[in-house]
């Protein structure tokens, strides 16, 4: 990324792009971990309700998973709208050591989500 002086402004477009590229380099290679644990909840509880858990399984359920993992990935891409902002922001420094807690908060709340999920799916009391 370049330096500038403080004495020479940088225009808003390159701390735009200086800010969409750190967080593309930041978030992308742990969209990897994100969607791991999202399938190894998935196959956990596909593993722990077995045999039954193979009866449920169909083309449509194939499908309805693929979508949820989609939109989970959209949600994802939420973070970069936060990241952004807060990096053009006068709180970039504290931010780019701190959003670590975000990416926690944000996986934390993703495998809630997918635990309801399958445990809607996959769990005989649950399933209807």
């Amino acid at each position: 990324m370049s330096k500038t002086s403080p004495d020479v402004p940088t225009s808003l477009g390159a701390r735009v792009r200086e800010a969409v590229s750190e967080a593309l380099g930041y978030w992308e290679p742990r969209r990897i971990a994100y969607n791991v644990l999202l399938a190894l909840i998935v196959l956990a509880y596909f593993a722990s309700n077995w045999p039954y858990s193979r009866t449920v399984v169909s083309f449509e359920g194939v499908l309805v998973v693929f979508v949820l993992a989609v939109l989970a990935n959209i949600c994802y891409c939420a973070a970069y709208l936060g990241d952004v902002f807060v990096q053009v922001s006068g709180f970039r420094e504290p931010w780019l050591k701190w959003r670590w807690v975000i990416l926690a908060i944000g996986m934390a709340f993703a495998a809630i989500i997918t635990r309801w999920c399958v445990i809607s799916f996959f769990t005989p009391d649950h399933a209807g």
